[in-house]
């Protein structure tokens, strides 16, 4: 859980409690402390299969139901790549090559009711090892979808990511 007293609708300094005269970015009147409303980053892969790429269909909220690209949340200092995967083995159950990085896209992501900033870093990759077995919580199905005619994914930047794949793959 990302705490409020760190994102947009802070009212206290999380290092003296002091009120906050305004929302973050900003400082503390008390303390000095700044604080800022940074994105938080993920990382997320493009698989491929030839002209294809993977896609799975999102169990929880924010966007069930929807297609997205298996991704995370790093984990604190984690490099994008490391996390890319990490999350292949958690998300898929298997374990992946990267290939080229394909970008860093600023968005968003709906959480406990705040919407947080996020840069989302893509990978193209392959799976190096194991079958696809996905994980209940976090996907219900899983499809190979054309990656020059791609379905609307679940948020703009896996769109945006997709476009930018289909160009480096030619």
């Amino acid at each position: 859980m990302i705490p409020r007293a760190y994102g947009p609708e802070a009212r206290f300094c999380p290092r003296c409690a002091a009120a906050l005269s305004t929302a973050p970015p900003g400082g503390c009147g008390d303390c000095g402390y700044q604080l800022f409303v940074n994105a938080r980053p993920t990382a997320s892969l493009i698989v491929l299969d030839g002209d294809r790429f993977l896609a799975l269909r999102r169990a929880a909220e924010p966007r069930a139901g929807r297609w997205e690209t298996p991704g995370g949340f790093c984990d604190g200092a984690e490099h994008p790549a490391a996390a890319a995967v990490r999350e292949g083995r958690e998300e898929l159950g298997v374990e992946v090559t990267l290939g080229a990085f394909v970008g860093m896209y600023v968005g968003s992501y709906d959480y406990q009711g705040e919407t947080l900033p996020v840069l989302d870093c893509f990978y193209l990759a392959s799976i190096r090892d194991g079958a696809v077995t996905l994980d209940p919580a976090e996907s219900s199905e899983l499809a190979w979808f054309d990656l020059y005619a791609p379905p609307e994914l679940a948020f703009p930047t896996m769109d945006a990511a997709i476009r930018d794949a289909a160009r480096i793959a030619r």
